[in-house]
């Protein structure tokens, strides 16, 4: 196969700082994907090698042009969804995700939908009362459905925003942990009130809380309650029981929407007890207007190490399971 070689030129150095990545990092993702070869010199890039993958390589780059031609950040995430998207001739349905913003934080950052999975998500949360995600760290279960709540309740469409988990220990034991139960709890539920920051004001989050707008609380706490008119996120929901997992899902009410998110590989309960979030999906996966929604390590938003670490201990599992 003969060789070849072809130049891209970037609009400004923003521009080509925002393809590199840091170190480098998105370009020599690329080239161990297509096996092309690349250099840049400034504002512009050189790729080189074999010619399918040079013009694989290329391709690539070009789908990722609405990113990087506005100098925004590019995630390993975007570049894989770009390849699904050319080995899969999903080009036009990858430059809809692009194009579709779901929000905007505070800091004035534009929130969309990094994977298709994601926006499968997204719409299975604006079409569903109930709705499963099951995935591992880093794949936007619980800040996606931060985000579609939030919208909601700043739009009027919900009255209020419930936050919950289980208090179950990873390890640690809470009784040893400082304060009153509130302040107990606090440190189970630090990830929900990291993705409303996002949105809201953090001075103006214990006027909402003391209003009843925003509720953030144990698991627990929901017993005996019928939860209308709410946006309700059940987050770490592999650490509930079967009879938890049960008494939430039958709080809810009329208008409200409900999201559980959780990743069965990370179960904190006793051996001896089933995981509510595994014993649901069996139960419930043909229910009517249940969705389930399942990430996997591709979803990863985080740091490009995490989807490898996420990677290492899915090839350990199953490698034990084998054995």
């Amino acid at each position: 196969m003969s060789e070849t070689s072809q130049t891209l030129e970037l609009p400004n150095i923003e521009s080509a700082i925002a393809l590199v990545g840091k170190d480098e990092e998105n370009l020599k993702f690329i080239a161990r994907r297509t096996g092309a070869n690349y250099v840049l010199r400034g504002q512009e890039l050189l790729v080189f090698g074999q010619e399918k993958s040079v013009e694989r390589a290329l391709n690539v780059v070009r789908s990722l042009k609405p990113y990087w031609e506005e100098a925004k950040t590019i995630s390993q995430a975007d570049i894989i969804t770009a390849f699904q998207a050319l080995d899969t001739g999903k080009s036009e349905e990858y430059q809809d995700l692009q194009q579709t913003v779901l929000a905007k934080t505070r800091r004035g950052e534009l929130i969309r939908a990094k994977t298709f999975r994601q926006r499968q998500y997204i719409k299975a949360i604006q079409t569903h009362d109930i709705t499963f995600c099951i995935g591992p760290a880093g794949t936007g279960k619980t800040f996606l459905a931060a985000v579609l709540a939030v919208q909601a309740l700043l739009n009027d469409e919900v009255e209020r925003l419930i936050l919950t988990r289980p208090a179950v220990e990873a390890g640690e034991k809470l009784g040893f942990l400082p304060g009153d139960l509130q302040q107990k709890v606090n440190p189970f539920l630090r990830p929900l009130y990291d993705a409303l920051y996002e949105f809201i004001d953090a001075t103006k989050i214990p006027d909402l809380m003391e209003r009843g707008k925003i509720e953030v609380a144990p698991l627990a706490y929901m017993r005996g309650r019928t939860l209308s008119n709410a946006f309700v996120i059940v987050d770490e929901a592999q650490n509930t029981t079967a009879a938890q997992l049960k008494m939430v899902l039958t709080r809810l009410g009329f208008g409200s929407r409900m999201v559980v998110t959780g990743d069965i590989t990370q179960v904190d309960l006793p051996e001896h007890q089933k995981s509510g979030l595994v014993i649901a999906r069996k139960i419930l996966h043909s229910v009517e207007g249940i969705a389930f929604c399942q990430l996997s390590q591709a979803d990863v938003v985080r740091h490009p190490l995490v989807q490898r670490i996420v990677e290492a201990y899915e090839k350990s599992e199953n490698n034990q399971l084998v054995t």
